[in-house]
């Protein structure tokens, strides 16, 4: 199901030049296990599952392979086929610049985009989490199952990966390490200001974030 998310402000114009920053840092972790990549209007953060070496290796495999094609959907399924090579997995999110302004996202597993209009910021992803499956359904989760996703690269079809729209100007990709210590408040803080990925990284490594710490903002 396509989310439509769209903020009553702002609209990206057709033909609007993009700035795009991005930015990762590993943490306190032994790997960076997050990536990122960027082509043309195709932008991407994945989340490797795991602190190793194979996790890192999945989660630059799935981000190339997937920044290489323009529609969201179809990039994370050949971000599926990329991992055959490799026995890491990791989670995703893509996001693609509309020709009529703003954007399609598409994504499997945790990691998130945001829309920010200047002023207002909507979390447009929906955690494929087993505590985020108890929500939905009325039931407290327990801490512990915010970090166990229900779906990831590996695993991805077309029936289970999570599809949004937006027509803000600006959008933020994230992995968890980025969302877990600053929350909604704080990266709408950012958005709202002079926005850039490494804003994000480093506030969120200021705030005692214990993961990788990945982010990629265009606008």
């Amino acid at each position: 199901m396509l989310i439509d998310r769209t903020m009553p402000l702002a609209t990206m114009p057709l033909g609007t030049a993009l700035t795009v920053t991005h930015a990762s840092d590993r943490g306190p972790r032994k790997y960076n296990a997050d990536a990122f990549a960027q082509h043309r209007r195709t932008f991407v953060v994945a989340d490797g599952v795991g602190d190793s070496a194979s996790a890192a290796e999945a989660a630059w495999a799935a981000a190339r392979a997937a920044a290489l094609l323009t529609d969201p959907v179809a990039a994370i399924l050949a971000a599926r086929d990329a991992l055959q090579v490799h026995s890491g997995d990791a989670v995703i999110v893509v996001a693609t610049a509309r020709p009529d302004g703003g954007f399609d996202v598409a994504w499997a597993g945790d990691s998130r985009a945001y829309a920010s209009n200047g002023s207002d910021l909507v979390q447009l992803t929906t955690d494929h989490t087993v505590a985020e499956y108890f929500r939905e359904r009325g039931i407290k989760a327990e801490p512990r199952m915010e970090h166990v996703v229900t779906n990831t690269v590996r695993h991805a079809t077309p029936e289970n990966i999570g599809r949004a729209m937006t027509r803000a100007p600006r959008l933020a990709l994230v992995s968890d390490g980025v969302y877990g210590p600053l929350g909604h408040n704080g990266i709408g803080a950012i958005m709202s200001g002079h926005a850039s990925a490494e804003r994000l990284v480093r506030a969120a490594l200021y705030a005692r974030g214990t993961d990788n710490a990945t982010a990629l903002v265009v606008s």
